[in-house]
């Protein structure tokens, strides 16, 4: 628990104790339950303000430049480069970069090499000369990163498609893969879902092999340290050398068989993953609708033939167009990497039930209908590892997308449907809740995307290095799905419960938080857990549940607040340090609630300085609207250690959540 937040801990903190509930409680000031009605209020008009007329809410999300990058270099690939777009998107990315010259993952990380590598040769493309200062600062430092042949392997698809590389340094993705055996060690059942999406367009890249002659001065060899490794695949990040070794041997041997020829079933097993990628296209905005395989099915069906107006060609660019947003003042097109409507609209509406709301009132009638109409009635992906019967249900991140629901959202939306009433939305809401009763894994978790078993050799397969090759159970989904089944009726006593609780319990951490998967990051699994534990009933005066407390008190900030940098994931020392947030200090004041209880001191001072620093009028300048939070921060998470997210919204319904419980509380107490 040793971080520079505990250090600074005023002396007169309960935290200081064995066990702060122990101690006498003082009366809540009066004051601060007028205070924090008000914020709320304003809060809530904000949240309102934003909701869609059909019943929804989508805010802006926001990723990092590889977005930008990316799409320029799709557009090059496909022969598209003088798309009129381009130097708008340009013009974004040159705002993105850093003064030091890099491109990061998020506001105040360290330079990510790929993403600057991608940048600079975006950016070189559009025509800024190699000599310009800016151009200058990034050469540097990508040479002190070891050079352009250092990027990871999603980078080098780009690269070797442009002629920067050849393909002899792309890992292998054989398209026979949708041939092996389900017993295999390696299947596509048995990968993560947004890998499938992913590697099953960059099969077909990697078997045809397209390259788009870029003119040499527009290359990047200046890039490239040593020319000699600049072809070669390399072990990525902090691979196990052995394994590494292994799979990169393995890789060679795949790459033998090619150029002899020895691969009969080639063209049949193209054919058939371009069948499996199109029939996933269906009931769906793009391929997984996410951006890496909308850009990628781009290419793959350029690979097959596909003319530019072929129905599903324009269909691909569509969805990809759609994630575009124009800032006509700044003269500048951003790219999101998806929709988020269904994760907006649980959480937002599960928020809106903390204050009282139901489907009485307009907004949530409006709501209610909109997730109803949402749900997945058909069976996608995951149906193959399922293993007892179950109605088809869930519900997706996205607009549509069928073939993918997934289990934290599915619980988000489930447990708010039943908070806001209605028969149809409780059916629906108990169909959500046997299909994830479905999803449970053998270890007692829940994953994202299907059910699963670890299996931590796929990590160091060379195509791996998006460190989410895996969609293994963690205790953030796990904490959000027992709080859903708490809402439905379900106790500790339940098998499914009791094997979940052992599941948290294992992932605990030494100084009893747990990690985050979806969200930055220990606060945040640690938030989801103890909530989860405290709505499902369990016994909150339990040992290692107050450790959890415990810690939550350590990395409280003196002002009462909470923050925590994405950079955790690279050095878990860190945790629980970081800029402070409306979000982070919401999940820890909910925390803390659910161990201590609403009139806990440090409760009182999250609530605090929430009401404190609550923007109180619309600002034309910046955008922020009254009700809400300044959050320039990203608390989301996509890929740890890779790619992370700033969900506009987060910084208003989570603290909406957070003061309606505690209101709530404060009420009932």
């Amino acid at each position: 628990m040793g971080t520079p937040a505990t250090m600074n801990r005023p002396s007169n903190s309960m935290s200081a104790s064995l066990d702060p509930c122990a101690s006498a409680t003082p009366a809540v000031p009066s004051t601060l339950v007028q205070q924090a009605r008000e914020t709320l209020d304003r809060a809530v008009d904000n949240l309102l303000r934003q909701q869609v007329a059909d019943g929804y809410w989508c805010a802006e999300l926001e990723g990092d430049s590889i977005l930008e990058s990316e799409y320029i270099l799709l557009k090059w690939i496909i022969d598209q480069e003088h798309d009129p777009r381009i130097p708008k998107i340009a013009n974004y990315l040159r705002r993105l970069q850093r003064e030091d010259g890099s491109w990061g993952q998020y506001p105040g990380s360290s330079m990510d090499l790929s993403a600057t590598v991608k940048g600079y040769f975006a950016l070189k493309l559009c025509g800024d000369r190699a000599d310009a200062p800016h151009m200058v600062r990034a050469r540097t430092l990508i040479h002190r990163g070891g050079g352009a042949e250092q990027c990871n392997s999603f980078t080098k698809f780009y690269l070797a498609a442009t002629g920067q590389i050849r393909y002899q340094a792309v890992p292998s993705i054989p398209p026979e893969m949708i041939y092996l055996p389900k017993w295999f060690y390696f299947h596509l059942d048995k990968v993560s879902a947004w890998t499938r999406t992913m590697i099953t367009p960059l099969s077909i890249v990697t078997s045809h092999r397209p390259v788009r002659k870029i003119p040499t001065e527009l290359g990047i060899d200046e890039l490239y340290l040593d020319q000699r490794m600049r072809h070669r695949l390399l072990p990525f990040g902090d691979a196990h050398r052995t394994w590494a070794t292994i799979f990169c041997s393995m890789d060679r041997m795949l790459k033998l068989v090619d150029r002899a020829g020895m691969t009969p079933l080639r063209n049949r097993a193209l054919s058939r993953i371009e069948d499996w990628i199109i029939e996933r296209t269906d009931r769906s905005d793009g391929l997984g609708a996410i951006f890496p395989p909308m850009v990628y099915i781009l290419i793959a069906l350029k690979c097959r033939g596909y003319s530019e107006n072929h129905p599903k060609v324009l269909e691909a660019h569509k969805h990809l167009n759609d994630l575009m947003i124009h800032d006509q003042a700044r003269d500048e097109i951003r790219i999101q990497p998806c929709f988020s409507p269904i994760w907006d609209t649980g959480i937002a509406a599960y928020a809106l039930t903390e204050t009282g709301l139901d489907r009485s009132h307009p907004a949530m009638e409006r709501c209610a209908q909109w997730l109803i109409t949402k749900e997945c009635r058909h069976a996608g992906d995951w149906a193959a590892n399922v293993k007892q019967p179950v109605e088809p249900s869930g519900w997706y991140f996205e607009y549509n997308n069928g073939f993918y629901p997934d289990v934290d959202d599915t619980a988000m939306v489930a447990m708010a449907l039943k908070r806001m009433g209605g028969e149809e939305a409780l059916a629906a809401s108990r169909r959500g809740v046997d299909w994830i009763f479905a999803m449970q894994n053998d270890d007692g978790g829940w994953a994202a995307f299907d059910r699963t078993t670890e299996r931590p050799l796929l990590e160091h397969v060379p195509f791996a290095d998006h460190n989410a090759i895996q969609d293994p159970s963690c205790p953030d989904i796990a904490g959000r799905t027992l709080e859903c089944l708490g809402h439905h009726g379900f106790s500790p006593d339940h098998p499914a419960v009791r094997r979940a609780i052992r599941f948290i319990r294992s992932k605990q951490e030494l100084d009893g938080c747990w990690f985050g998967r979806w969200g930055i990051n220990y606060i945040y699994g640690t938030w989801q857990v103890v909530c989860g534990l405290k709505t499902i009933g369990y016994d909150m005066r339990r040992r290692w549940v107050r450790r959890a407390g415990l810690w939550l008190k350590s990395i409280q900030k003196p002002d009462g607040s909470f923050g925590e940098s994405a950079e955790t994931y690279l050095n878990p020392a860190t945790k629980g340090a970081g800029p402070s947030t409306a979000s982070q200090t919401s999940w820890g004041a909910m925390a803390m609630m659910a161990v201590y209880g609403p009139e806990d001191p440090d409760v009182q001072r999250a609530i605090a300085w929430l009401c404190q620093h609550q923007i109180h009028q619309d600002s034309p300048e910046t955008g922020d609207m009254a009700g809400s939070w300044i959050e320039p921060w990203f608390t989301g998470t996509g890929f740890p250690r890779v790619f992370y997210l700033r969900y506009h919204l987060y910084r208003v319904y989570f603290p909406v959540m957070c003061l309606g419980r505690w209101l709530g509380a404060m009420t009932s107490s």
